[in-house]
């Protein structure tokens, strides 16, 4: 099987040592790194003698090590290697353990071929290994050099509801404007998964940028820890280990609902201040997700359900949407509407008609309802799956998706809306 061979020259190890260390286990089918840094060449000139033994080694030496590791992992997933081994001191390991935490999740696996401190090491081994680096100062690097790399797929932009009134921020992201490179994932993906290709720290920026665009602080951002049922946590509560709905009356704090055809809901109450979001896919919406959140904030702080307003982002919509026969019979008992075609043997479902139905039926008034059947208003509840170039989708894209979402936040005194 193909792997990648990272030969780490810039944490202790000399071409030499790292030479003779590759011609014992390198095999045939490898593409092999060396791992140099601007400066490291600059000191101590190019790794020519290495690079001879090596035929197409591609040598990483950018300035600085988080750049060389994030060329390296693009490399990486361009050619769909996954298995990645790497000869390295001790020292080396430790650091590039801190590097491998921030820019690769538990798709790829490393494996650290390391020379024992026990070994007799050269004097340029011993000489040439910089100071090692905390955790922070690596932190501090990888978050430099995302913050320089250009957006991909144009500018960000964000939907909002005509029906929030100003004294909430809120919007619906939307997929451009990112820094999110993996065709699925490209480019403004704000979920990091061990099962994707996008780690945490480009997550982390994507909603940096998505923060500074909208007007709040990434910091408070709190996103419903997906469960696909119909738990709410209203902050000041113990924590739930999983919820797909939240409220607060606590102004600065920024909630949030994920959505890639499931659908992002934002709930605001102008009259006592409270605010809500939920993830309502197909499961939360039968299990009642939508109306659950309004109960929370009915017994939670006392609203009344028809000053509450609702707003649905985009999610995927009855023109793309199917179940199996036997899971969409149960929309139709919400609303026959709920399934145009109940006879075929994957029916298409329209999961926002049965949010809407369960929601108006709570005691919500239908004109607080902002979805897609709502025409005096600009749209904020397109299909994901019919526009690629605007939204992530589950449904088209398979399980390598990216996630846009829905956030919301109560105005503190002072702060101005933004158009």
């Amino acid at each position: 099987m193909s792997r990648a061979v990272l030969l780490d020259l810039l944490h202790g190890s000399c071409p030499s040592c790292a030479g003779s260390a590759l011609g014992e286990h390198l095999g045939s089918d490898s593409r092999v790194f060396l791992l140099y840094g601007k400066l490291h060449r600059e000191e101590n000139g190019g790794p020519d003698g290495l690079l001879g033994s090596c035929g197409s080694a591609r040598v990483l030496d950018s300035g600085s090590t988080a750049e060389c590791l994030y060329r390296f992992k693009q490399t990486v997933d361009e050619l769909d290697l996954s298995s990645v081994t790497v000869y390295t001191t001790p020292r080396g390991r430790r650091v590039l353990l801190l590097y491998q935490e921030q820019l690769f999740t538990d798709v790829y696996t490393f494996d650290y071929e390391v020379r024992s401190v026990d070994e007799p090491t050269c004097p340029s081994c011993t000489g040439s290994a910089p100071t090692e680096p905390p955790a922070e100062e690596v932190r501090r690097d990888v978050s430099r050099f995302l913050q320089q790399l250009p957006a991909l797929k144009g500018a960000i932009r964000v939907l909002r509801s005509t029906l929030i009134p100003e004294a909430f921020g809120h919007g619906f992201s939307t997929r451009t404007g990112g820094v999110s490179y993996i065709p699925t994932l490209s480019s403004l993906n704000l979920f990091a998964s061990c099962r994707r290709r996008d780690p945490g720290a480009v997550v982390a920026e994507n909603r940096r940028r998505l923060a500074l665009h909208a007007g709040f602080h990434p910091e408070p951002l709190r996103l419903v820890k997906v469960n696909h049922a119909s738990d709410v946590w209203l902050l000041g509560q113990a924590e739930p280990e999983s919820y797909d709905g939240m409220v607060t009356d606590q102004a600065g704090l920024v909630l949030a609902a994920p959505g890639a055809d499931c659908m992002p809901v934002l709930f605001a109450d102008p009259v006592l201040k409270v605010i809500g979001a939920a993830h309502a896919g197909w499961k939360g919406t039968l299990m009642g997700v939508a109306t659950a959140t309004v109960e929370a904030m009915v017994m939670g702080f006392g609203c009344r359900v028809s000053d509450i307003m609702v707003a649905v982002g985009p999610s995927v919509g009855p023109c793309c949407f199917t179940l199996l026969r036997e899971q969409a019979l149960d929309f139709s008992s919400i609303h026959p509407d709920c399934v145009p075609d109940p006879e075929s043997d994957k029916p298409h479902v329209n999961i926002r008609l049965a949010n809407r139905i369960l929601l108006q039926n709570a005691g919500v008034l239908p004109e607080h309802i902002h979805d897609d059947t709502v025409t005096d208003r600009p749209p904020v509840t397109p299909c994901t799956s019919c526009h690629p170039q605007h939204f992530f989708s589950h449904v088209r894209d398979g399980s390598n998706f990216g996630t846009q979402a829905g956030f919301l936040w109560i105005r503190q005194t002072g702060e101005e809306a933004r158009p």
